[in-house]
């Protein structure tokens, strides 16, 4: 049954705020990664994020049926969605200890670009035209970002490849994740997995180096866990009441979140190649979002 115009319209702005609403909550929350990362390592934060996170969806797991919805026909697939998604987060968290808001959330919003390419030889796709002169330009905007052909202090290049690398992860992860849904696998199977696996990765991989937070990081660390949450949720009521192709571009209102949060708290202000890359990077994806959603096919997210 098609909602008649002005319900439709009532759906697509609150779709909208959802997804608006979400990318304020990322940014917040990448924000207070930035602030504990001089107090504790990147594992304990990856920990706190993962086990908060898996404590606010029991009951999702109730909702579904109970613990059964645990069950997997692939177990090998979630490892290596774990995997690859554990090394995107530890990338991310990493670089926001060490680069401006902004530098770390435009290299991932190059992810799609990764995915394009990694369909090719794993998936079996093909990259056509215009979606190989968006990836083009997205790549173009990534050397921008990164810009090895200058020794510049302002981007250290040791986070700026981590960074890169774990958006590559996240690419991996995503594929993991397509293959797992081409065999039937259920969303919240997938998603339950991966948090309470991250949740035991990485609170085995932060034994070693565990320092016990103060009270203030102790808060800020949950709160890590929860807004991404908050978050998450979001972004799947946008995504479950509006058109993917009509939401996505309203994601990279992170970006004027993050420029924002990083010039107001860290006086952090991106030079002139940075602001070219992280430009382009939003041109090629809105473009990218423009062209499937004419032609009529999905958009990678």
């Amino acid at each position: 049954m098609i909602p008649p115009p002005t319900l439709a319209a009532r759906m697509r702005r609150r779709a909208i705020l959802c997804v608006l609403g979400a990318s304020a909550c990322f940014t917040i929350a990448a924000a207070m990664v930035k602030f504990v990362a001089g107090s504790v390592p990147t594992s304990e934060i990856v920990f706190f994020r993962s086990a908060v996170a898996a404590v606010c969806m029991i009951p999702l797991i109730w909702r579904a049926g109970g613990w059964s919805v645990l069950h997997t026909r692939r177990p090998l697939g979630h490892a290596w969605r774990l995997l690859a998604g554990l090394a995107g987060m530890y990338g991310a968290f990493y670089g926001y200890a060490h680069l401006p808001l902004a530098t770390v959330t435009a290299l991932g919003f190059a992810m799609p670009i990764f995915l394009a390419l990694l369909s090719v030889p794993m998936l079996h796709e093909r990259i056509g035209p215009g979606r190989a002169l968006t990836v083009g330009a997205g790549l173009v905007g990534v050397l921008f970002v990164l810009r090895p052909w200058q020794d510049s202090d302002s981007l250290p290049a040791f986070p700026a490849l981590v960074v890169v690398a774990g958006v590559v992860f996240w690419a991996f992860a995503m594929i993991s994740i397509r293959r797992m849904g081409q065999y039937g696998e259920r969303n919240i199977t997938i998603v339950l997995l991966f948090t309470l696996g991250g949740t035991v990765v990485s609170g085995l991989l932060c034994i070693p180096v565990w320092i016990m937070p103060s009270g203030w990081v102790l808060a800020a660390l949950t709160g890590v866990g929860a807004i991404s949450a908050v978050a998450q949720l979001l972004m799947t009521e946008g995504y479950r009441s509006g058109e993917a192709t009509m939401l996505a571009p309203f994601e990279y209102g992170a970006i004027l979140y993050t420029l924002a949060l990083g010039f107001l708290i860290w006086g952090e202000v991106p030079s002139g190649w940075e602001f070219t890359g992280i430009a382009i990077l939003v041109a090629s994806g809105l473009f990218a979002w423009w062209r499937e959603g004419r032609s009529g096919s999905p958009a990678v997210r």
